[in-house]
């Protein structure tokens, strides 16, 4: 998965001024955008990913993800049945005007219909009827949602309902979006896989999957599109070459062909132009720091954990690191972080990575210190 790489040490989480301001390598007509790489969960890409912005259809990856949930714990099965209310035939159905998976006013539906109806076919009368039935009212259900995505660290979600009708309250950021899922297709990957199905019928309808990626681009097996007139046109797309995923979100698009052929455009771009390089691996000796009133002049620093970056192939060589030393006085604890590794790409900081001391380190004796502190004091 890593791709090995050496950095020259002129001698933390990735921040968001890593990819936001420095993929000047490629760029995209869409307002929002963000490519995440599945296995580790590092940004590749991003454009403006961390604003909150209206997610139109594509709040229903968290419709599906309660109800997955509900059916994981026995909450509900497959089986189970929801009626069909008024408010959801109303609000969702034919005379909605919006995207329908045609119910019947009425009619008991099992949950695992209604779950395709949300998935492949875009149904707010199928994520009413949902959200009605697990939780007793859309309202209460997308409270729910909010809450669960608190829960999963979404911290940008604020969910108004099931559908994402546009509201002035119901927001995600596109990286959100791509968290979300991620963490759906590592904890429900069978379930996920309604999501490449290209069709499904209800009531006697045949609806196509309006996902543009399925059929075009090899490897591509998901996830779901939104369209408003306040957010455009957007897509959370997934797709596995070579043993890898990526998962896009793009946002803010004016057309359908625009989103069509951008999601495609970045897709490639994600598994061609896009790579997670291990710059430093755990245990990775990082050089000294000195030690003032130590029986040992420095001390050697380690990594404890790797340090990861996505980055375009093209900045590779943007990227720079250097320590920042902290005055350290004796004795020092083996394993005490005191100093902090800094990596950089074209001169603005990508992460801070903690340093450890690899050996403990006793205090001079009272002569010694004193010694070392009248020659200070001389030389000073």
């Amino acid at each position: 998965m890593f791709k090995p790489f050496c950095l020259s040490l002129t001698l933390l989480t990735p921040t968001a001024a890593f990819a936001q301001n420095l993929d000047q390598s490629f760029e995209t007509e869409a307002e929002k955008a963000v490519i995440l790489d599945h296995a580790t969960g590092i940004v590749l890409f991003e454009k403006d990913a961390r604003t909150p912005t209206p997610p139109a259809s594509m709040t229903k990856i968290m419709t599906a993800q309660l109800v997955f949930e509900a059916l994981r714990d026995g909450e509900v099965s497959e089986d189970t049945t929801f009626k069909v209310s008024e408010e959801s035939w109303r609000r969702g159905g034919v005379k909605s005007g919006s995207s329908t998976m045609f119910l019947k006013l009425g009619s008991d539906v099992p949950v695992i219909d209604l779950l395709r109806g949300v998935i492949v076919q875009s149904g707010n009368d199928a994520c009413i009827t949902l959200a009605e039935g697990l939780s007793g009212s859309e309202d209460a259900f997308a409270r729910r949602m909010t809450e669960r995505a608190a829960e999963m660290g979404l911290d940008s979600a604020t969910f108004v309902n099931a559908t994402g009708w546009p509201d002035p309250g119901h927001e995600i950021s596109t990286l959100d979006l791509a968290k979300l899922t991620r963490a759906q297709i590592s904890e429900f990957p069978d379930r996920y896989e309604m999501y490449a199905e290209r069709s499904y019928t209800w009531n006697g309808i045949k609806q196509d999957n309006r996902n543009p990626l399925l059929g075009r681009y090899t490897g591509a097996d998901g996830v779901k599109t939104g369209r408003t007139d306040v957010s455009g046109y957007g897509l959370v797309g997934s797709a596995v070459r070579d043993g890898q995923r990526r998962i896009i979100v793009i946002n803010g698009l004016d057309s359908n062909s625009a989103r069509r052929s951008e999601a495609i455009r970045i897709m490639d771009a994600a598994f061609r132009d896009f790579e997670v390089v291990e710059a430093f691996a755990p245990g990775d000796a990082m050089g000294e720091s000195p030690v003032y009133m130590g029986k040992a002049d420095t001390v050697g620093l380690v990594l404890r954990d790797a340090v990861s970056l996505g980055t375009h192939r093209a900045d590779r060589k943007a990227i720079t690191a250097k320590i920042e030393y902290r005055d350290v006085p004796a004795p020092v604890q083996e394993g005490a972080q005191i100093a902090e590794l800094i990596v950089t790409k074209a001169g603005v900081e990508a992460g801070r990575y903690p340093l450890y001391a690899a050996t403990s380190v006793e205090r001079r004796g009272f002569f010694a210190r004193a010694g070392a502190a009248f020659m200070q004091k001389i030389r000073g």
